[in-house]
């Protein structure tokens, strides 16, 4: 193995902030070079660096939000289909890594080192990557407005406490959305567009290398009943009256009355219009053993 090939990303305030000298350890000893960041755009600039060096595995501890600040380093490298990237779990949500079958440190660690690699899409909004989804509406309100201290205390619960409060007080989107072949307009209570999560049903994986996002638009309607499947990133099933299923390569999003503030991958984003679309199978991305290939 070529000296420097191997190198991990390590956010060490994500989560709990109790896992960065145990990781480091690990990591080591599989071969892994450790970086640990200090501050916002850290990780960015890191991964940047890591591209531009050629390093062929990049590992990535820490939440979602770490995980885009580094695809964007690794997008601005002009490196992203060029490596191997792997996820260490330790953030609150940590839905990519619960999305591709990781679970728990250790087992990510395993995967890291020597877990089976799946080529997919990446998703872009305008000119920032996302895995994950990219998401308007109150789900992104709440986001926004949920503090570190309240995820500290509650977790993922956080986010569920925060959206009720935003979804009694959300006064809806008005938008415009263009595809290859239809166009919606009208007033939504949130528009979720999916890379690696799908929004029918129970949610779950979507397929991550169908070269398509799954998008759901819930109309205006009463809140309550999808505050949890909302910012748990579930939306009911395809006959649900009033939440419309597409499926498209691209997507523009224009907002009618006035920007829109977007949570892509957990970074939030403000545009007025904003076109979204596929990058087929650009990032080798190690994945557990719960990753299905091809999801029903």
């Amino acid at each position: 193995m070529q000296v420097g090939s191997r190198r991990c990303i390590l956010n060490p305030v994500s989560g709990t902030g109790d896992h960065a000298e145990y990781v480091t350890r690990l990591l080591r000893g599989r071969g892994f070079e450790v970086d640990h960041t200090e501050g916002e755009g850290d990780a960015l600039a890191l991964a940047r660096e890591a591209g531009e060096a050629g390093v062929s595995e990049l590992a990535v501890c820490g939440g979602d939000g770490t995980i885009n600040e580094v695809l964007r380093g690794l997008d601005a490298a002009d490196h992203l289909a060029d490596v191997t990237l792997s996820v260490i779990p330790t953030g609150t949500a940590n839905i990519l890594a619960r999305t591709v079958g990781i679970e728990g440190v250790e087992a990510a660690v395993d995967i890291a080192d020597t877990g089976e690699v799946a080529t997919v899409d990446v998703g872009m909004a305008g000119d920032e990557p996302f895995l994950v989804s990219c998401i308007a509406g109150f789900p992104a309100e709440a986001s926004v407005a949920t503090s570190s201290e309240l995820k500290a205390r509650f977790g993922t619960l956080a986010f569920l406490l925060t959206g009720a409060q935003q979804a009694r007080s959300f006064d809806g989107l008005d938008v415009r959305l263009e595809t290859e072949t239809e166009t919606w307009a009208g007033e939504a209570l949130c528009l979720l567009v999916g890379n690696a999560r799908r929004f029918v049903e129970e949610g779950g994986q979507a397929d991550m290398t169908d070269g398509l996002f799954d998008v759901a638009v819930v109309e205006r309607m009463p809140a309550g009943d999808l505050v949890s499947e909302a910012i748990r990133h579930r939306v009911l099933g395809q006959g649900t009256e009033g939440v419309t299923h597409i499926q498209a390569a691209q997507i523009t999003v224009t907002g009618r009355d006035g920007p829109i503030t977007f949570s892509r991958d957990g970074e939030v984003s403000t545009h007025e219009t904003v076109t979204m679309a596929i990058r087929p199978r650009e990032l080798n991305l190690r994945v557990g053993s719960g990753y299905e290939p091809s999801p029903e």
